[in-house]
This record gives structure tokens, C-alpha cells and sequence, in this order.
């Protein structure tokens, strides 16, 4: 997801699609850690589109 995208998103939305990702992303880690994954880039753009979200979250916050 691009940050365009998230700042089209209100507040709400991207609180919750945080929080679906983390899960998603320990999800990822536990397999990873027991059986390794296909394709370990997949734990790295996880994390990165969650600071993405972050991101715009505390943009938001500070131009309030």
C-alpha cells in the first residue's frame, strides 16, 4: 500500500489496518522462526508498510 493511499484513510481505518497487520506480521515471524517461509522479504515489506501507516498517523497528529 502506498502512502498515498493511507492518507486518503481516516484515522480509525488506519488504527485498525495497524493493527491487522502486526498480527499479520508476528503471524509471519512465528512461521518463519519454525519452518521458515518462501520468500523472507515478505516479513521486511510488512514492517515497512507499517511504518508507513505510522508515519502518516504522527504527520497527522503533528500538523493538527
Amino acid at each position: 500500500m502506498k502512502a498515498a493511499d493511507i492518507r486518503n484513510m481516516s484515522e480509525t481505518d488506519i488504527l485498525a489496518k495497524i493493527k491487522e497487520e502486526k498480527d499479520a506480521l508476528a503471524k509471519m515471524k512465528f512461521g518463519h522462526h519454525i519452518a521458515g517461509t518462501e520468500n523472507p522479504m515478505q516479513i521486511r515489506n510488512k514492517r515497512r508498510e507499517i511504518a508507513r501507516m505510522e508515519t502518516v498517523l504522527n504527520e497527522r497528529k503533528n500538523n493538527k
